[in-house]
């Protein structure tokens, strides 16, 4: 196929059209909520609810732990084992901000993904990047 015609193709019908190991996803989400990206209980909901909609099932319970003792760097940070790799996360306190990746062998929608999370942390602004895995 014609990387012109690729181009055109969805993030998945690309992903099955090349035969990709994977996808992955950076979403960084601006000017959030404080209230979610501070709750530990929220981050979990929030993973449960990812995984709901992009037909990912998880494996074992999701890891939020805070630390940071330099106020640039604090905040909860996320891990959620999928059985076709994982999700991660970093919210910062100092801007508000949820540094999210997702990376699985079975294709996902970023866009899908980066709507939703917008949405759940209610930011103001969102950066999407994804590289098919190879």
């Amino acid at each position: 196929m014609e990387s012109a015609q690729l181009l055109n193709l969805s993030i998945i019908d690309r992903a099955l059209q090349e035969n990709v190991w994977g996808i992955s996803s950076s979403i960084d989400i601006y000017e959030c909520d404080p209230e979610t990206i501070r709750s530990a209980e929220k981050i979990r909901q929030f993973v449960i609810e990812l995984c709901d909609l992009i037909e990912m099932k998880r494996y074992m319970d999701t890891l939020v732990v805070h630390f940071g003792e330099d106020e640039k760097v604090a905040g909860f940070s996320m891990v959620q084992l999928i059985e076709t790799s994982l999700i991660s996360a970093h919210f910062a306190n100092l801007t508000n901000t949820t540094y999210l990746d997702v990376f699985s062998c079975k294709p996902y929608d970023p866009g899908v993904v980066a709507e939703f999370a917008q949405k759940f942390f209610g930011g103001k602004r969102c950066i999407t990047s994804f590289n098919l895995r190879r």
